[in-house]
C-alpha cells in the first residue's frame, strides 16, 4: 500500500479519538436520560398522574411524552444561536448538564400522593428541559467532530455520533433490567424505577470530566480569528433565502425520510411486536436488542462508505429500500411473531358496519376528545387489538356491530354526561354507566373474537426467533444507511459562521416531529382503516417525498471545504 492510499484510509489518531470519544459519550448520556421516560411510561404514570381524573390523567400523561419532541426543534434554534456565536465546546456543556439535571431531579421528584398536582407539573417541565437540551445537543456534538475531522473522513468520524441514538436506547434497557432483576419487580415498581434517572449524575459526571479536556472547535476558532462570524444566525440561517432554502432542502430531502425509517424500523416496529401483534414485552424487548446489536457497525460502515460514494445516495437509497419493502417486511413479521393472529385475519374475517358519520378519525394529539360514539367504541377495540377489519356503511343513525365470521356482537350509542355542556342528548349517560357497558361490550367482544381463533396474545412457543431477528435485522439495517451519513450531510450543507443552527433545526424538526409523533399517527390510521399495516403509509409516504425531494434538488457535498 502506498503512502498516499495509507493516508485515505479511516484511522483515528489519539486526539480525534478523544474528540470522538467525548462527543459520542456525552451524546449517549443524553439519548439514555431520554429514553428512560419512554421505557418506564406506566410506572411513572401510576407514580405522577394517579391521583387525577381519567382525563385529565390521560391529558398530563399525553403532554409528558409529547413534550420533549415536541419542543427539540426550539431547543436546537436556542443552543443553535449560542453555538455559533460562543462556541461548539461550550454550548454542548450547557446541554448536557442541562439534560443530566433534569433526569436527576425525576428520580428525586415526589409522588402525586406527596405533593399532589404539582408532581405531574413539575415533571412536565423537566421533559421540556430534556427535549430543549437534546434539540442542542445532537447539532453541537456532529457540528464539533465533524470540524475535526481530516478531509475525506467526515462520514466515518461522524458515523460514532449516530451509534449514540441505539446505543442510548440500549443502555438504558440494560440499566432498568439490571435494576429490575436486582429489587425484584415489587420493589422496582414501588421505588426502585427511581435509580436509572439517579444513575445519570454519575454518567454526566464523567461525561463532563471527559469534555472537558476538549479545545474548542478549530473551525470556530479559524472563523472567529478571521472576524468572519454571524452576529445574528438566527436571521442569517432563516432570515435570507439562500441559507432557508437550504434549511429546508435539508428537512425535506434528507432529515424528514431520515427520521421516519430510522423511528419505523427502531421504535414502531417495537410498538407493532408488542401492541399489535401481543408478543410478550420482554421477548419483544430481546428481539429488538438483539437485531440493534447486529446492525450497530452498519453505522460507521455506511458513515466510511459516503466518505467514497456520497451521502446522498446512501440515505436515498435507505428512504427507497424502506418505502418499498415496509408492507412485506411487517406482512411478514405477523406471520413469523404471532402466526395464529395471521391465520385468523384469513380464516375469519371482521367486519365493522356502521354509521359512516359516527367514525371519526382518532387523531388527539392534545388528549381532549373523547371517542365514545359506538363506531368509534369498536374500532378502537379493535386497532388496539390487533385485529384487521373491514368497514361497510349501516343506515344513519344504527348503531354500530362488529361481525366475525358468523358472529356479531353490537356497540352502544353514549355520551359521557360530564363531557357535554348545554343540553343532554338522550344517550348522555354517567361516566361511571359508561365505563361499565364498554368493559361489558369488548368483554363480549373479546369472547368473540377468541372463539374466532383470535389469540390475546401472541404465544412465545410460537414466535419463529430467528426469523424475527432477520426482519428487524434489515429494517433496522435501513436505520444505519440513512442515519450513518446524516451529520456529515447536514454539516456540509451549511456554511460554519451558521452551521449550528442551521443544521440543527431540519434534523431535530425531522426527528422530533416527523418521526416523534410516528407511533401517534399510525395507530390513528390503522384506527381509521381497519387494516393494521396502512399506519405505514406515513413513513412510506415521508420516505418517498424525500427520495424525490432529496433526489432532484440536493447536490451531494461529501468534498466540500467546510472550514470557507
Amino acid at each position: 500500500m502506498t503512502d498516499a492510499a495509507a493516508a485515505e484510509e479511516p484511522t483515528v489518531g489519539r486526539r480525534d479519538g478523544l474528540v470522538i470519544l467525548a462527543s459520542s459519550v456525552g451524546t449517549v448520556i443524553e439519548w439514555y436520560d431520554f429514553y428512560l421516560y419512554g421505557s418506564l411510561a406506566a410506572i411513572i404514570t401510576a407514580q405522577f398522574f394517579s391521583g387525577v381524573n381519567e382525563t385529565t390523567g390521560f391529558i398530563f400523561a399525553l403532554m409528558a411524552f409529547a413534550a420533549g419532541f415536541a419542543v427539540r426543534p426550539f431547543g436546537a434554534v436556542f443552543f443553535g444561536r449560542l453555538g455559533d456565536l460562543w462556541g461548539r465546546k461550550n454550548t454542548f456543556l450547557v446541554t448536557m448538564l442541562l439534560m443530566g439535571l433534569s433526569t436527576f431531579v425525576v428520580g428525586l421528584l415526589p409522588s402525586y400522593a406527596a405533593i399532589g398536582v404539582a408532581a405531574p407539573v413539575v415533571l412536565i417541565l423537566m421533559r421540556l428541559l430534556q427535549g430543549l437540551a437534546l434539540g442542542g445537543e445532537y447539532g453541537g456534538a456532529a457540528t464539533y467532530v465533524a470540524e475535526h475531522a481530516p478531509p475525506g473522513k467526515r462520514g466515518f468520524y461522524t458515523s460514532f455520533i449516530q451509534i449514540t441514538a441505539t446505543a442510548g436506547l440500549m443502555l438504558s434497557l440494560l440499566v432498568i433490567l439490571g435494576v429490575r432483576t436486582a429489587l425484584g419487580e415489587a420493589a422496582f415498581t414501588d421505588w426502585g424505577w427511581r435509580i436509572p434517572f439517579l444513575v445519570s449524575i454519575l454518567l454526566l459526571g464523567v461525561s463532563l470530566w471527559i469534555r472537558l479536556k476538549l479545545a474548542e472547535s478549530p473551525a470556530f476558532q479559524r472563523m472567529k480569528a478571521e472576524g468572519r462570524g454571524s452576529s445574528t444566525p438566527l436571521k442569517d440561517s432563516f432570515g435570507k433565502w439562500p441559507n432557508l432554502k437550504l434549511v429546508l432542502l435539508a428537512l425535506f430531502g434528507l432529515a424528514a425520510g431520515q427520521a421516519v425509517v430510522w423511528y419505523t424500523g427502531q421504535f414502531y416496529a417495537l410498538f407493532f411486536l408488542e401492541k399489535t401483534l401481543k408478543v410478550e414485552p420482554a421477548l419483544a424487548n430481546v428481539l429488538i436488542a438483539t437485531a440493534l446489536a447486529l446492525t450497530t457497525p452498519f453505522f460507521v460502515f455506511w458513515g466510511w462508505l459516503s466518505d467514497k460514494v456520497g451521502r446522498k445516495p446512501i440515505i436515498l437509497a435507505g428512504c427507497l429500500l424502506a418505502a418499498l419493502t415496509y408492507f412485506p417486511l411487517f406482512h411478514a413479521l405477523t406471520e413469523a411473531a404471532n402466526p395464529r393472529l395471521a391465520a385468523a385475519t384469513a380464516a375469519s374475517p371482521v367486519t365493522v358496519v356502521a354509521d359512516p358519520a359516527d367514525c371519526a378519525f382518532q387523531f388527539d394529539p392534545v388528549g381532549k376528545t373523547v371517542f365514545d360514539s359506538s363506531c368509534d367504541l369498536a374500532k378502537s377495540y379493535l386497532a388496539k387489538a390487533g385485529v384487521t377489519y373491514e368497514t361497510v356503511a349501516a343506515p344513519a343513525g344504527a348503531v354500530a356491530e362488529v361481525r366475525i365470521g358468523e358472529a356479531s356482537v353490537p356497540s352502544f350509542h353514549s355520551v359521557i354526561m360530564e363531557d357535554v355542556f348545554g343540553t343532554l342528548p338522550s344517550s348522555a349517560i354517567p361516566r361511571s354507566e359508561f365505563t361499565a357497558r364498554k368493559t361489558a361490550f369488548e368483554t363480549e367482544l373479546g369472547g368473540a373474537l377468541t372463539a374466532a381463533g383470535y389469540p390475546a396474545k401472541a404465544d412465545s412457543a410460537l414466535v419463529d426467533r430467528p426469523r424475527v431477528v432477520g426482519i428487524l435485522f434489515l429494517l433496522v439495517l435501513y436505520v444505519t444507511m440513512v442515519y450513518g451519513p446524516i451529520a456529515a450531510a447536514l454539516v456540509e450543507m451549511f456554511p460554519t459562521r451558521v452551521r449550528y443552527t442551521s443544521m440543527s433545526l431540519p434534523y431535530h424538526i425531522g426527528n422530533g416531529w416527523f418521526g416523534g409523533f410516528l407511533p401517534t399517527t399510525a395507530f390513528a390510521i390503522v384506527a381509521a382503516t381497519g387494516n393494521i399495516y396502512y399506519g405505514l403509509w406515513y413513513p412510506v409516504a415521508i420516505a418517498a417525498l424525500t427520495v424525490v425531494v432529496g433526489g432532484l434538488l440536493i447536490r451531494d457535498r461529501k468534498d466540500v471545504d467546510i472550514h470557507a
